[in-house]
């Protein structure tokens, strides 16, 4: 499960950290697309894990309904079209990141994740050991999209910022073209 800590020093720690959004037109430009980056990355990662979590929330309502109707199809069968189907619902927004999968908080939930042993036949699950999975997948999901939303809220004050720099003119295109030209 996920917590922020005050002061922590993993990412999530610091994007969702009392200062980390706020006097936001206080601090240089620079510093601005570095914390609008660092919380775009926060967000990515999230929704990663967050996609995870749905493909097991569809899996396990997959094999409750092919109990409920009795349908003698495999589950494996069927694999490529419940990890198709939108049955948890919206998606989120566009992420032009990848994972990271850097932090070791990340690695350790999606190697727990990936690795539970509960999905690897759910046809031999009771019907209690599925309603279990269920709460669990539906309540880490709850919480990492919390997380995710939170988040949301940073990237967008950031951004919001950054906009009102150049609509003011205090930054400008030319000028970010020309840094982007000395790092390349």
């Amino acid at each position: 499960m996920i917590e922020v800590r005050i002061g922590g020093r993993r990412r999530i720690d610091r994007v969702l950290g009392p200062d980390f959004a706020t006097d936001l037109d206080r601090l240089p430009l620079a510093d601005l697309r570095q914390r609008r980056d660092e919380a775009a990355q926060e967000e990515t990662d999230l929704s990663y894990l967050r996609r995870l979590l749905h493909a097991r929330i569809d899996i396990v309502k997959a094999e409750q309904r092919r109990r409920r109707t009795g349908d003698e199809s495999s589950l494996i069968d069927q694999l490529k079209n419940i990890l198709a189907d939108d049955s948890v619902g919206q998606r989120g927004r566009c992420q032009p990141l990848e994972p990271s999968r850097t932090t070791e908080r990340s690695r350790r939930q999606i190697d727990a994740l990936v690795s539970d042993a509960g999905l690897t036949d759910v046809g031999a699950l009771s019907d209690e050991e599925l309603d279990e999975n269920l709460r669990r997948y539906t309540e880490q999901e709850a919480t990492v999209s919390q997380f995710r939303r939170e988040v949301q809220k940073v990237v967008d004050s950031i951004n919001a910022e950054i906009a009102a720099r150049y609509a003011q003119g205090t930054a400008s295109v030319d000028q970010l073209l020309a840094e982007q030209r000395e790092r390349d």
